[in-house]
């Protein structure tokens, strides 16, 4: 009886051995599967999807919110749609220097940002061994393995009073007292750098990493010195790695809130902080904390639009 039990269990067909033979399930494997194009469209599906609902989503809505006169709703209440909260921006100038303070800020820093990752780039996918350079990024990406307030913390302990750029001063005997880097443009500037390296850094080293070393020895061949070969050679085919790697870190900077709220101070006060006060007062005033979200998303985003076109290389078409 045993065996005649093992027997039966053995010749029983598994639930998904039925399930694949059934008309349905082969009808609807053809229908998704049957085309590259169907193929690519069901896995896009995943992604479009997460872009709608988890990032434009939620813009989409606040600009809605940005035309309304009243937010959130209340009881009784209908919102009307009105331009107010964009024309406050305008007629109200003590909002206009953070704003442009906050674009030239981001400019700035996006620019001394890329001055010192391109040599640390440049190093790591010219002159490491091909072996060690996955394990040298792992090294230099161990500081992002913590969220931005525990690393704006460090930048905090390091320039403080007692921190350990003051105390090293001290040692060395080149100051007498602590200097105040604390709550200045340059503690701000530190951490925002900080915080921002990596996303230069990876776009700048996969775009050096792809050049051929055959280029820059044929132009050595041919008498170029070495400051000549990084500006007629590496400089121009890496201007795609220049181009990302900006756009990242000037549209990063643009937005950060905590950093400048930990590190700077009245002189650095930055558009999100301006913006976040219209957020948490009660009243009225989330459209205008909207409006002006949108005023600077839309100005920062024309920005790094404008610069992409004039820092990417130009694709020739096929007849050009």
């Amino acid at each position: 009886m045993m065996g005649d039990a093992a027997v039966s269990r053995g010749d029983r067909v598994p639930f998904w051995g039925r399930t694949v033979s059934l008309p349905f399930y082969k009808g609807l494997v053809t229908f998704l599967f049957g085309s590259p194009r169907r193929q690519f469209w069901l896995l896009a599906s995943f992604s479009i999807i997460w872009v709608l609902f988890a990032h434009l989503g939620p813009i989409l809505q606040m600009l809605h919110v940005s035309f309304l006169d009243g937010y959130p709703p209340t009881a009784g209440r209908e919102p009307v749609m009105t331009l107010a909260n964009y024309e406050r921006f305008f007629s109200e100038s003590i909002f206009i220097l953070p704003f442009f303070r906050t674009l030239a800020f981001a400019s700035l820093l996006t620019a001394a940002t890329l001055v010192i990752t391109y040599p640390v780039a440049y190093f790591l996918a010219r002159h490491v061994r091909r072996q060690r350079q996955l394990a040298l990024l792992l090294l230099l990406l161990i500081p992002f393995w913590v969220g931005e307030i525990v690393r704006t913390y460090a930048i905090m302990i390091l320039l403080g009073n007692n921190g350990a750029v003051n105390l090293l001063l001290r040692w060395l005997g080149l100051v007498d007292r602590p200097i105040p880097f604390m709550y200045t443009g340059f503690s701000l500037s530190i951490g925002i750098i900080y915080l921002t390296a990596l996303y230069m850094l990876l776009p700048l080293y996969s775009a050096l990493e792809k050049l051929p070393a055959s280029y820059s020895e044929a132009a050595a061949d041919l008498g170029a010195g070495g400051w000549t070969r990084f500006r007629r050679i590496t400089l121009p085919l890496t201007r795609e790695g220049i181009a990302s790697g900006c756009t990242l870190v000037f549209l990063i900077s643009s937005g950060y809130y905590a950093t400048p709220v930990l590190l700077g101070g009245p002189a650095t006060t930055v558009f999100a902080e301006t913006v976040a006060r219209f957020f948490h007062v009660a009243g009225d005033e989330w459209p205008t904390g909207a409006a002006f979200s949108c005023l600077m998303l839309l100005t920062a985003l024309a920005i790094a639009g404008a610069f992409n076109r004039l820092v990417s290389p130009r694709r020739v078409g096929a007849g050009g």
